[in-house]
């Protein structure tokens, strides 16, 4: 009986990191690879062998311990270790307070961020975000929306032109959508869309419609620009957030450190 509670004591976890793995492989058949899912796959494939393979594991640490340098790299790679958890903890508790800072009136411009348009129509990551301003566009008649996003290498039209034709198609009127379609990144849609507000004497105050894992992220950036944003979140596909959610870890780092 004991030898059957050890065996799943240690096999539940395995087939637990079997299934991130599993996970964070999956968004590579649709063409999704980046350091979110590269780092989570790596990482689960490190626990699962741990696991599987605990008897050899537990000797090589035992092994590393018994002599100074293997102590000493053995206490970096918990210090690492431990500084890494913080980190997505406390990043992941700042991703989700963002994800729900509705704007408290109406009383600014809605700036839809860009997304991978393919053969002219948007990418089911970017037709959540057009949803999600097409529902809060309709409750709020009078607000103006951005649409911004440039033409990449292997799109045939830009993302704003894209975004545009959506929500014309979905009855929100062409006067009220600009369309800013020379950005490369998050930092040049708010960017650009703020000459844009400047411009047409629109609402300082924006509301950003992107996904939830990108919504921190989004604001930091908005805030470096003198720029106060709220948040509306669009339904990103669960298979798809473990990846990046990830990735934002390492974009949040990425962020502090180039600041």
């Amino acid at each position: 009986m004991g030898s059957v509670f050890r065996f799943l004591v240690r096999a539940f976890p395995a087939l637990i990191f079997l299934l991130f793995l599993l996970l964070f492989l999956s968004p590579i058949g649709v063409g999704i690879f980046n350091i979110g899912n590269a780092a989570g796959a790596v990482v689960s494939a490190l626990l699962l062998c741990i696991f599987i393979f605990h008897k050899q594991f537990a000797a090589l640490v035992s092994s590393l311990w018994g002599k100074l340098p293997g102590r000493i790299v053995l206490v970096i790679i918990g210090f690492l270790t431990a500084a890494a958890i913080i980190w997505a903890i406390a990043v992941s508790c700042l991703m989700i307070r963002e994800m729900n800072d509705n704007p408290p009136d109406p009383n600014t411009t809605v700036v839809v961020l860009g997304c991978k348009v393919k053969d002219g129509a948007p990418s089911l990551m970017l037709k959540k975000r057009l949803d999600a301003a097409v529902s809060y566009l309709e409750s709020e008649p009078e607000v103006k929306v951005i649409v911004s996003g440039g033409k990449g290498d292997d799109e045939i039209m830009s993302e704003a032109e894209c975004m545009y034709r959506y929500l014309t198609d979905n009855g929100i009127a062409p006067s009220r959508i600009f369309r800013e379609d020379k950005s490369v990144s998050t930092e040049e849609n708010l960017s650009f869309s703020k000459k844009i507000i400047k411009e047409n004497s629109l609402p300082e105050d924006i509301t950003i419609i992107t996904d939830g894992y990108h919504q921190l992220r989004a604001d930091m950036l908005a805030e470096r620009l003198g720029i106060k944003a709220y948040n509306i979140s669009a339904h990103t596909s669960r298979w798809l957030v473990p990846t990046y959610w990830v990735r934002e870890w390492f974009g949040v780092a990425y962020y502090i450190v180039r600041r």
